[in-house]
């Protein structure tokens, strides 16, 4: 049990142990196919059926504005933020390609971008117009924050409820790796100069500024790591909120999650914080450019799946990770195992040049 009062189960550990054994029958030698054999394993533990079925996929992408951007720790105007919901809202950004790739729906969920957004398929969950800057006070009150994350929770389950089985996370918002590195830097410990990249490609003298602020703010507001939702109303952002009570509520529900790159790791380590169980159901579909991610997926116990040098977000990641997770379960479900396939060799074909004649 946690504070946002629901409970996430153990794995099942039979189903487990039932997928292990069924893999190591298989026509390979056993583990040979490593990360893959992995996957349908942990799938299998989620969902409690051997093999996993995780057919309907979706990525939630929850978008919200940033206050800090006002101090330039970005290369791109705050006003990018809306302009890309809408590209994604008409299905023309990279992870609406790749999500199509994958077969994988995409929900587009308003956090808090600063105006309103005017499409049939945006969901409405604005909890303010982005957040402060937090150079000048928290970038939000409590109740903010948890209303973000309830709001997120809530649209998880909502998408289950609707037959999703997989679901991918992706954000949007110009000023979030600030916010991102700002909450990894309190809850790991480590130093700016450690955690802080380059986000949408700063250069040298902007990545120095960059550092420079998120140590001030880290210094100002001292948020206690022990508290996530303290974490999140002091240095976090609507969206990173609301990926962490999507993954709560995924999890909650026994629906495994595809985390993207370095602001949905944000989400997923606070996630953590409000129950260490959230970890089993998390896969890592990549190891993003930006600094500090590996020390993320570190904290979190999971290995990326892809090394691939992306840095873009939206959930361009899970989508591609989406592939494998298919890939594992596939083999879980369709290989003849060593036995079929000694039958197999039992069974005399038909002489194909008899047949040839006949056809002839």
């Amino acid at each position: 049990m946690n504070d946002l009062g629901i409970t996430i189960r153990s794995l099942d550990h039979k189903a487990m142990a039932e997928a292990r054994e069924r893999l190591d029958r298989l026509a390979k030698p056993p583990g040979s196919l490593g990360v893959l054999e992995e996957i349908a394993i942990r799938l299998s533990g989620i969902t409690g059926k051997v093999p996993p079925v995780v057919r309907n996929k979706a990525i939630i992408i929850m978008a919200g504005d940033h206050g800090i951007a006002d101090e330039g720790v970005s290369s791109y105007p705050q006003s990018l933020t809306r302009l890309m919901v809408h590209a994604i809202l008409r299905g023309g950004a990279a992870v609406n390609v790749l999500a199509r790739q994958a077969g994988a729906r995409t929900l587009v969920v308003d956090m808090g971008v600063k105006g309103r957004i005017e499409h049939p398929e945006i969901l409405d969950r604005k909890v303010r117009e982005g957040t402060a800057n937090m150079l000048q006070g928290p970038a939000m009150t409590e109740e903010e924050a948890w209303s973000a994350l309830r709001a997120g929770y809530d649209v998880a389950c909502s998408a289950v409820d609707q037959g999703t089985e997989l679901i991918g996370t992706g954000e949007m918002g110009i000023g979030n790796t600030t916010a991102s590195s700002a909450i990894l830097s309190v809850l790991s410990g480590f130093p700016p100069e450690l955690v802080v990249g380059r986000g949408t490609g700063c250069d040298d003298r902007r990545l120095q500024h960059k550092r420079e602020i998120v140590s001030r703010v880290v210094e100002m507001h001292r948020p206690d790591p022990r508290n996530p939702l303290e974490v999140l109303a002091k240095v976090g952002g609507l969206e990173i909120a609301g990926l962490a009570g999507c993954i709560l509520g995924a999890a909650s529900r026994r629906v495994p999650v595809v985390i993207d790159g370095f602001i949905s790791s944000a989400a997923a380590l606070v996630a953590s914080r409000f129950d260490p169980q959230v970890k089993d159901y998390i896969f890592a579909s990549h190891l993003s450019e930006e600094t500090g991610h590996d020390i993320m997926l570190n904290m979190l116990g999971v290995g990326p799946m892809l090394h691939m040098r992306m840095r873009l977000g939206e959930g361009t990641g899970a989508a591609l990770a989406f592939g494998l997770i298919d890939a594992g379960v596939r083999i879980l479900q369709e290989m003849h195992t060593l036995d079929e396939v000694m039958d197999l060799d039992r069974i005399q074909p038909p002489n194909p040049v008899c047949r040839l004649r006949k056809l002839t």
